[in-house]
């Protein structure tokens, strides 16, 4: 069992025998007492208080104080389940909003990354904010000289104009594949002509994905709202390459002091949303804080009309200075 809150729900994940892996509510409606204090057999969750069972649709299966008497039927009982997916490595949960029933709930990302492979890496970190400014910050293509000052990634000398091509995508928008920026020294250890490719996806998934001869690593972020003022950032690194697979005990600080740097500047940023909520989101750097406010905002609209999301972005090519 592992208990989550997430967008202020309490949830409980468990793996039963057959590996399948369900979510329930986090909550005996009984006497409101959280299930994870309770036993999992591998297959049912039993509440400490009163011992009632449920299975992993979320439907009770036994009061052990029913005589039979009491006109009760256990069956008729349910908590809330979650559509759920295993995918990349990563538990995904579908949660619709109570008003709007999802025939089909959408796909966490309809692209493999690399078939049948975990992550090499996996890092997981809080950021004291509301989802919006989490997804905001981490697809800033601005802020890298400033915020990401290392040796091994880029400093503000290195400052020039970029010209990036971006099209639709499900859900989202995608930078197509292009050789990576000449100030971005971490792609240069991959050797040959590294190219890179990266997607979004609501609700906010980044996929960075680079090529460089026979060598593929691919970077997933996830950005999960736990609530209105926290945000947990997931950032997974999945590779084919046996020599980075070696490496990982030392890439894994630098993957998490990147993390850091962003934290940072997001709780900076804290002080300022307490006295000015409305940002000002300029062309063409901003592009994509635009596309990504257009994007949430289209598709809280189709679920509640009961109609087909269309997307916003139209494709188009990018400039700015980073």
């Amino acid at each position: 069992m592992l208990a989550k809150t997430l967008l202020g729900e309490p949830i409980i994940f468990c793996r039963p025998h057959d590996g399948k892996a369900f979510a329930l509510r986090d909550v005996c409606p009984h006497r409101a007492m959280p299930l994870s204090y309770g036993i999992f057999d591998g297959q049912e969750v039993e509440c400490c208080y009163h011992g009632w069972r449920f299975n992993g649709l979320g439907t009770c299966t036994h009061i052990p104080s029913l005589i039979g008497h009491e006109g009760v039927t256990p069956s008729n009982i349910q908590i809330r389940s979650y559509p759920i997916r295993e995918t990349q490595g990563g538990l995904w949960i579908y949660m619709e909003d109570a008003k709007v029933k999802s025939d089909q709930p959408p796909s966490p990302f309809i692209q493999d990354i690399l078939p049948d492979q975990a992550p090499v890496i996996t890092e997981i970190m809080r950021f004291p904010c509301y989802i919006d400014h989490a997804v905001v910050g981490l697809m800033d293509p601005a802020h890298g000289p400033f915020v990401h000052t290392s040796w091994w990634w880029r400093s503000r000398h290195s400052i020039h104009e970029k010209s990036k091509p971006f099209e639709p995508s499900y859900l989202g928008f995608t930078m197509r594949r292009h050789k990576p920026s000449r100030n971005s020294f971490a792609y240069k250890i991959l050797g040959a002509k590294p190219e890179t490719e990266i997607s979004f996806q609501l609700p906010g998934i980044r996929i960075e994905h680079i090529r460089a001869g026979k060598i593929v690593v691919c970077n997933l972020t996830s950005v999960t709202p736990i609530n209105d003022i926290e945000t947990e950032i997931t950032h997974s690194i999945y590779t084919n390459s046996s020599w980075l697979k070696l490496l990982t005990p030392f890439i894994r600080p630098f993957a998490r002091k990147f993390l850091n740097q962003d934290r940072s500047v997001v709780v900076m940023q804290q002080e300022g949303l307490k006295h000015e909520q409305n940002l000002m989101l300029i062309r063409d750097s901003d592009t994509q804080a635009r596309w990504y406010y257009q994007l949430r905002n289209e598709f809280s609209r189709s679920q509640t009309e009961a109609r087909a999301f269309v997307n916003p972005v139209k494709e188009t090519v990018l400039k700015w200075r980073s």
